[in-house]
């Protein structure tokens, strides 16, 4: 698989979890609002679409909404495993952590990509 390939696929599986991300907004909406859920999953979205749009042209700037959104997954566990208590404490911790491991990761192939492609 070439590059260009990857960094496609890259940018489509981001654009889904953004899109992914914000149908759960409207929800929120209806019920009793919760801010801090609720700005959790906004940033998700928004990293997440702004991730993949910077993936998929290939810019320089593309590794940090990487890094935001998975700071912004691994924040949004946090709040509901330690202070929502609406899943548990450990899963919580280990999904925040792999979210910042493979966002690290992925930020470091896109950065990478940006810098050979001559931008």
């Amino acid at each position: 698989m070439n590059r260009s390939t990857t960094r496609l696929l890259i940018a489509i599986a981001m654009a889904i979890y953004g899109f992914y991300a914000a149908s759960y907004l409207p929800a929120m909406l209806v019920g009793p609002f919760v801010p801090g859920l609720f700005v959790g999953f906004v940033l998700q979205a928004v990293c997440a679409l702004a991730a993949a749009i910077g993936v998929w042209r290939g810019t320089r700037w593309a590794a940090g909404p990487v890094v935001l959104l998975g700071a912004s997954i691994a924040g949004t566990w946090l709040f509901e495993g330690f202070v929502l208590g609406i899943v548990a404490y450990l899963r919580a911790l280990a999904v925040a952590v792999i979210a910042l491991v493979i966002a690290l990761m992925l930020a470091a192939y896109v950065k990478r990509q940006g810098l050979t492609r001559g931008d």
